[in-house]
């Protein structure tokens, strides 16, 4: 694994948009040829986002044989729901850029058998042929979407209960209120994310802030 330790979260926004577009010119995606791309939520991600839009903007990526995987949503909230994941990747970057809806991957929350939305979720991501580059992002204790320290490398997709910490650490996004935080959320497993050919985890929780290189 390398590190790299940028001065500001700011820096660290950019650099990772950078990256991505990056890596999506390399790959000369077209027809047939989709660049599949693993996303987070969050406010470090959020920042990336905005930098994403503004590259697109100026011609510098196009998003139209990309195919987009978000690592995580929560069970029993409506897709509208301003904390919805869905509803954060929509407003947030989505209708921004020229990437066609149904390239869109987030997990459904709402699916009657939500084990069945985690295994058709994996084997989707291996119908794609993988993930060329997941973005997560990192909390301040080490997780990495619902998977709290301690989770097994090869741990898959799955249902996970929200631990007495992380619905604490949510609240603030619920009105302060506990009691209105989801207690189950969907989550993409460890394995999943080591799956990718390459994965990048970004941390901007302290005074230095970094981007940690993981994968080829």
């Amino acid at each position: 694994m390398k590190l790299l330790i940028l001065d500001t979260p700011d820096e660290v926004t950019s650099w990772s948009a950078k990256y991505v577009v990056k890596r999506i010119n390399e790959f000369k995606p077209g027809p047939g040829r989709y660049f599949v791309l693993g996303l987070p939520t969050g406010g470090t991600p959020l920042g990336m986002y905005r930098k994403l839009i503004e590259l697109h903007k100026k011609g510098k990526v196009s998003f139209q044989y990309v195919a987009t995987f978000n690592m995580d949503e929560y069970v029993d909230l409506p897709r509208d729901h301003c904390q919805s994941y869905h509803y954060f990747m929509f407003e947030n970057f989505f209708k921004y850029i020229d990437i066609n809806p149904k390239n869109v991957h987030i997990l459904d929350g709402n699916a009657a058998d939500l084990k069945l939305e985690c295994s058709n979720y994996e084997e989707k991501i291996k119908e794609m042929g993988g993930i060329h580059l997941f973005i997560g992002g990192i909390g301040a204790d080490g997780h990495i979407a619902f998977n709290e320290p301690g989770s097994s490398l090869v741990s898959r997709t799955r249902v996970k209960t929200l631990t007495d910490d992380t619905l604490e650490a949510n609240a603030r996004f619920f009105d302060n209120d506990i009691t209105k935080v989801p207690r189950e959320a969907l989550t993409v497993g460890v394995g999943t994310v080591m799956d990718a050919r390459e994965s990048r985890g970004l941390n901007s929780h302290y005074k230095s802030t970094t981007v940690k290189f993981v994968g080829a």
